[in-house]
């Protein structure tokens, strides 16, 4: 690990622990070979760090492309960030994250683009399917259970409470899935299989 993410992710390692209890379930799962798409439903602000302090090697964040300016250019770099431009979406920020893919690494991502508003799983987004059938890549589905009632999305105010991180099985699609889920129809069901996977997943593992 670089330095400066070695800090961040011990910062962040240790403030989980502190304030939410967090535990991470079916750690056994997770992948540590080659190019991982880590798909998790989005509770709050505080899943980005949640989900990349389960993987022990480096991992990949999204970041707006409005905090590459300055020490955050700096800083967001340092932490392996990946620029994403949401007022005026490009190709350019597709084409990073399947680069990144392509080249063995672990790559965070929330299927549903936003924060939930009622604490509930809402649907993926086509761009997630096209994105693993560019990349050809293996997804990692993982759940955040309690995230949303320590900071739900518009709140001020974070409650310290129990915090899970579920990592489910790896999902392999096929060269032959990949070549048949073409088209925005063909990207939705890929994320849509993505995001029932993430369902499926349970505290009790």
């Amino acid at each position: 690990m670089k330095l400066v993410y070695w800090i961040g992710y011990t910062f962040f390692m240790s403030a989980g622990k502190a304030f939410f209890n967090r535990r991470v379930i079916n750690d056994h799962k997770l992948l540590e070979e080659g190019g991982v798409l880590m798909c998790a439903n989005h509770e709050s602000f505080l899943d980005p760090p949640l989900i990349g302090i389960v993987h022990p090697l480096n991992v990949t964040y999204l970041a707006r492309k409005t905090l590459f300016t300055g020490f955050g250019k700096w800083l967001y770099t340092q932490w392996d960030a990946i620029p994403i431009d949401q007022d005026n979406p490009d190709m350019t920020g597709l084409k990073n994250i399947i680069r990144a893919l392509k080249a063995g690494k672990k790559v965070v991502m929330f299927p549903e683009g936003e924060r939930t508003l009622h604490g509930g799983l809402n649907p993926g987004l086509p761009g997630v399917g096209l994105i693993i059938s560019k990349a050809q890549a293996v997804v990692q589905p993982m759940r955040i259970f309690g995230a949303y009632d320590a900071l739900p999305r518009g709140s001020g105010k974070m409650k310290c409470n129990q915090i899970d991180i579920v990592v489910g099985d790896p999902i392999h699609f096929t060269k032959e899935e990949f070549k048949e889920l073409r088209g925005k129809d063909g990207y939705q069901k890929i994320s849509n299989r993505v995001m029932q996977a993430i369902s499926e997943l349970t505290p009790e593992g």
